[in-house]
């Protein structure tokens, strides 16, 4: 008997979910380095019904199923043998298509969703579930990258004058989004069964919707996630509490809830989300900290205004080449260095969709350099309100708008371009502060003067 049959009995004989699960990943393993090949020369297209018939029900060691549950594990076992077949004539550049390769996961994964909700596939094999709808991603992944390279390649092997009368009727990302439709079904599956929670395919739907989640998010439907979240957040859906499910599958919950309200520009929500993932995150597991820090520190800055330190962002290379630039021009007030940091980093800060956010940090860049301002304006006297006696000094702040203008123009002294700074421009910059509360005080047109509050004239700041 193959040791994947092996594996599956023994799986059914002592109820072990994961194991039962590696079993239907087409995939060789450290124990069975041969396996995709060895099961692929099980049989061929005109028996292989029979023969996956016989390693499940007839062989003599197999573990006893009833009838309905057995013969539906043959159909599984089936296609996964068709996807396999299709992968090795692939891996040996013997032919193989990845379209192929894809259909017959999709049938497994179809046929999984009918054996718990036709054949009486039991809660502890619901693990299954999660093996399939990963893989069924990663060959729908590889069987648009395959499409898209036969299309271009096509395309290339006409004139430039006939290319041009050829439609390409080939969706993008096609198999992707079969994918998803078809992940859709398994999250139903594991979303609707009634039985006690203890027994129930419901501890399936936390891992289930991260699929959902992480194929949305390839494939650039943010939109659809709120359907997602719907499922599982709506009243009466009677789901285990999801701080219940392995921290794993709900630190990857939480950290996509929190970029969903990160890119709705709910940053309070979404610094609480991220925040979450982050405690909950293993302190080992540094890339998929990184992941979470990089949508959990713009929300930081803009929520609290405060900058990370250079200790925090040190373990990740990647991310403090990105950030760390950014946060030493917003301390130091520096908009040309900002300008510049934010520029030179402009596509990898848009693909990882944090770009607008970090742009809007720039008001605390300029609120640094207006505080810089007061700090240099000197103090005057403070003189007592009933004798007008001079009782000590005070810093001044009463201060010209043009000293504002000076700071603005010599921020941009060391441009690569030069920047014409204007006036009217500065009290825009000044007015702005005061609006969102970065600055306390108001404009004096007719004296042409800013006065500042004497008593926290930049919040937050200790100025």
């Amino acid at each position: 008997m193959s040791l994947l049959f092996s594996d599956f009995h023994e799986a059914q004989r002592v109820g072990n979910g994961n194991l039962l699960a590696s079993c239907l990943a087409p995939i060789n393993t450290p124990s069975d380095p041969q396996r995709l090949w060895s099961f692929s020369q099980l049989s061929n297209y005109q028996t292989i019904q029979a023969d996956i018939h016989y390693h499940i029900i007839q062989d003599r060691s197999s573990h006893t199923l009833a009838k309905q549950e057995a013969n539906q594990w043959v159909e599984i076992f089936v296609h996964l043998w068709k996807c396999i077949r299709e992968l090795i004539l692939i891996d040996s550049n013997r032919g193989g298509d990845w379209g192929v390769a894809f259909k017959a996961y999709k049938d497994l994964c179809i046929n999984l969703c009918r054996g718990y909700t036709n054949f009486g596939f039991q809660a502890w094999t619901v693990p299954c579930m999660y093996t399939a709808g990963k893989y069924l991603r990663i060959i729908a992944i590889r069987a648009d990258a395959d499409a898209a390279s036969k299309a271009a390649s096509h395309n290339n092997g006409f004139t430039h004058g006939l290319s041009d009368d050829i439609s390409d009727t080939s969706e993008k990302n096609e198999k992707l989004q079969d994918a998803a439709r078809t992940l859709q079904q398994m999250v139903s599956v594991c979303r609707t069964d009634d039985s006690d929670l203890t027994q129930s395919r419901k501890w399936g739907v936390i891992s289930m919707a991260n699929l959902l989640f992480k194929t949305y998010f390839k494939l650039n439907n943010i939109a659809l996630t709120k359907n997602v979240i719907a499922i599982l957040e709506s009243p009466g859906v009677n789901l285990p509490p999801l701080a219940a499910f392995p921290k794993a599958q709900y630190c990857t919950y939480v950290y996509y809830r929190g970029i969903l309200e990160f890119l709705r520009e709910n940053y309070v929500e979404a610094e609480s989300h991220l925040s979450n993932a982050l405690s909950i995150c293993h302190r080992d597991a540094v890339r998929n900290r990184e992941q979470i820090l990089t949508y959990l520190i713009p929300a930081h800055i803009l929520n609290s205004h405060q900058l990370p330190s250079p200790a925090l962002l040190s373990p990740m290379p990647a991310l403090e080449a990105l950030l760390l630039p950014l946060c030493k021009a917003i301390k130091s007030g520096n908009l040309a260095a900002f300008d510049t940091a934010l520029s030179s980093v402009e596509i990898e800060l848009v693909r990882r969709r944090i770009y607008l956010t970090l742009e809007r940090s720039r008001d605390l860049c300029l609120r640094n350099l207006f505080r810089k301002v007061l700090l240099n304006a000197g103090y005057e006297d403070a003189k007592d309100p009933k004798t007008g006696e001079i009782t000590g000094q005070i810093r001044r702040t009463r201060i010209n708008i043009s000293e504002f203008e000076m700071a603005v123009r010599a921020a941009y002294r060391d441009a690569s371009e030069p920047t014409v700074i204007e006036q009217d421009e500065v009290e825009c910059f000044i007015a702005n502060m005061i609006y969102k509360g970065l600055m306390k005080g108001y404009i004096a047109r007719e004296q042409g003067k800013v006065v500042l509050s004497k008593t926290g004239a930049f919040p937050g700041t200790g100025i």
